[in-house]
């Protein structure tokens, strides 16, 4: 697992090789995200880690950076070999954001 600043990661938003992956809890998400992100809440990861594309370089978020941190290391632990944390989160970035 690597890290990531959220200005970094603003950078590979139009990179269809990168998935944006959201941890938080549905209501965070609705209320506040980046608009190309994917919502898997971080007790619903494991479970649904097969949405994901094991291809694709893969940037975890959540609102600080500690749920994202532990998102990403189990995804490493299920052989995700592209993972990357999000330092900070959502509540350090500065990109355009959607709501709803």
């Amino acid at each position: 697992m690597t890290h990531i600043y959220p200005e970094q990661a603003a950078e590979k938003l139009n990179d269809p090789n990168v998935v944006f992956l959201d941890v938080r809890a549905p209501f965070e998400y609705a209320r506040r995200r980046i608009a190309k992100a994917v919502n898997i809440p971080l007790d619903e990861l494991l479970a649904r880690c097969d949405e994901l594309d094991r291809e694709k370089e893969i940037i975890v978020l959540c609102e600080h950076g500690i749920r994202s941190q532990s998102a990403a290391g189990l995804l490493t632990q299920l052989g995700f070999a592209q993972v990357v944390n999000m330092i900070g989160g959502m509540s350090r970035w500065t990109g355009e954001t959607v709501s709803g």
